[in-house]
């Protein structure tokens, strides 16, 4: 399967992207960069500048159907970059239209908060994201991972880094189970 990893050009909380990019590539899924600008995208390790890598595709250029779940990735810049963007909004929103599985991690939920899909949904962030959430129609829960299938689609959401390990047993379950 093919699944669409969607960041900013600069911003990126690099464990968010490499861990679950790693975990899913080691389930025999194929991850792809997807960001609102061509090139590399700028990770960071909290505020401070991590690696680069490359972008394999823009939001512009990007198709919903060509993939088969989408991941959000967190960072405090990242989403907010994000949500700005009317393209990168679109194609979220892209797949809860067509009712494939989103995983989001920390801040990323501000971007489904933007595509205006959180309505009924329970899901957990960041702890500053909270009210935001509920301001969204989303119920909030303080929880490593949530995974929340009230809806045409399932959206998998975890805290912080320190939650990696159960968002990405989370996530390649899902798929397994989808595909399975």
């Amino acid at each position: 399967m093919r699944i669409a990893f969607l960041v900013a050009p600069e911003g990126v909380e690099q464990i968010e992207l490499t861990d679950p990019w790693m975990a899913l590539a080691d389930t025999g899924e194929i991850p792809q960069l997807i960001s609102t600008e061509p090139g590399d995208i700028q990770a960071f390790h909290h505020l401070d500048k991590a690696d680069t890598f490359p972008v394999d595709q823009t939001v512009k250029e990007a198709d919903v159907a060509d993939y088969d779940a989408l991941v959000l990735p967190g960072g405090v810049a990242n989403p907010d970059a994000l949500r700005m963007d009317a393209d990168a909004v679109r194609f979220v929103k892209g797949f809860f239209d067509a009712g494939k599985p989103v995983a989001a991690i920390c801040h990323a939920p501000w971007t489904l908060i933007e595509a205006d899909v959180l309505h009924g949904r329970t899901l957990t962030s960041w702890p500053s994201l909270r009210t935001d959430i509920r301001n969204a129609g989303g119920d909030w829960v303080d929880e490593p991972v949530k995974i929340c299938d009230g809806g045409p689609n399932i959206l998998i959401t975890s805290r912080k880094p320190d939650d990696l390990k159960v968002f990405n047993e989370a996530i390649t379950a899902e798929l397994a189970r989808n595909t399975g």
